[in-house]
């Protein structure tokens, strides 16, 4: 069995590769040269690893014609909402012309693989109080560059399903996070901070942005685990939800984060720079279509992710 991970050396696509060499599995990645493979370092004599620039179509037919894999997990992108911001047209052409050309690949090939197009929760932007929990019917409105780039991957996705009978399965993941994620989100960037101060780096103040979006938490090892399924269980063809049980504020994450440290009366203090142009405030799934498709559920507690989060930190700074 021939997996195809894009991003391998991306933070959930190294946990997956993880997992899927735990279960066997022959797996290749596709990388770009500039990227850091420290995620991957431990695992890289154990995977095939090809160089792969999604907007070099002729890379990714190479790619395709010579492994012609049974799945393919689509996890390469621009993925840090933040520097959406910033790099609007990178990250819109990377997500969405990124995914045209894997599909477009593949369909040319000729051969059956079950594709997995990981778009995200940020296509539901700003969801209303009455629209919760969201479902997959719920309309998109994105609130950000990176949100209106995995629309555009997510229908496309759909197109080459409809149009040309190209095996795809969509998920759009809420807030999921681990060890090994950079500090573009919320929990990592408190944790370097919580690790900087306990190591008298920084000055007891954690900076902080928009403490009251509200937030389902899952861990990463959950989500893999949720993709392994989703390709040998869901159908083609379909959107699904998948996200964590537990719901809170952004600060009481950050509160739980503050009890666990080993330093005592850390402050917190808006920073105006970590304030979003837009910002998407509550987001909490109906994850019950694909529960009950597949009979998954989140099974690591918050605590645990989050602690796991704190202590990886503690050895990268």
């Amino acid at each position: 069995m021939i997996s195809l991970i894009t991003g391998i050396a991306g933070f959930v696509a190294s946990h997956l590769a993880d997992y899927l060499l735990e279960k066997g599995e022959t797996v290749v990645g596709t990388y770009r040269w500039t990227e850091d493979m420290a995620r991957i370092k431990h695992i890289q004599n154990k995977i095939i690893m090809e160089p792969m620039d999604l907007l070099d179509f002729s890379s990714c037919l190479t790619v395709i014609e010579k492994h012609r894999p049974e799945y393919i997990y689509h996890l390469a992108a621009q993925s840090a909402v933040d520097d959406s911001f910033i790099y609007p047209i990178v990250t819109i052409q990377t997500n969405t012309i990124g995914t045209l050309n894997l599909l477009e690949a593949i369909r040319l090939v000729d051969y059956d693989p079950v594709i997995h197009v990981c778009s995200s929760s940020e296509v539901y932007g700003q969801i209303k109080e009455d629209e919760v929990p969201v479902k997959e019917t719920n309309p998109f409105r994105p609130q950000n560059p990176y949100g209106v780039g995995k629309v555009g991957a997510d229908m496309i996705a759909y197109v080459y399903f409809k149009c040309y009978g190209i095996k795809t399965i969509r998920t759009r993941m809420f807030t999921h996070t681990g060890w090994g994620r950079t500090m573009s989100s919320a929990e990592c960037n408190f944790a370097r901070q919580i690790a900087l101060i306990e190591k008298g780096k920084q000055e007891p103040i954690v900076k902080v942005g928009n403490l009251n979006s509200v937030r389902t938490f899952a861990d990463v090892d959950d989500a893999v685990r949720a993709y392994y399924i989703l390709v040998r269980k869901c159908t083609p063809g379909e959107v699904y939800n998948i996200g964590g049980d537990r719901t809170m504020k952004i600060g009481d994450m950050l509160n739980y984060l503050l009890s666990i440290s080993t330093v005592q009366g850390i402050k917190v203090e808006v920073a105006p720079k970590l304030l979003r142009p837009s910002d998407v405030t509550l987001q909490i799934p109906d994850s019950s279509k694909f529960k009950n498709e597949t009979g998954w559920k989140p099974e690591i507690p918050f605590e645990t992710t989050m602690t796991n989060v704190l202590n990886w930190w503690r050895t990268q700074v």
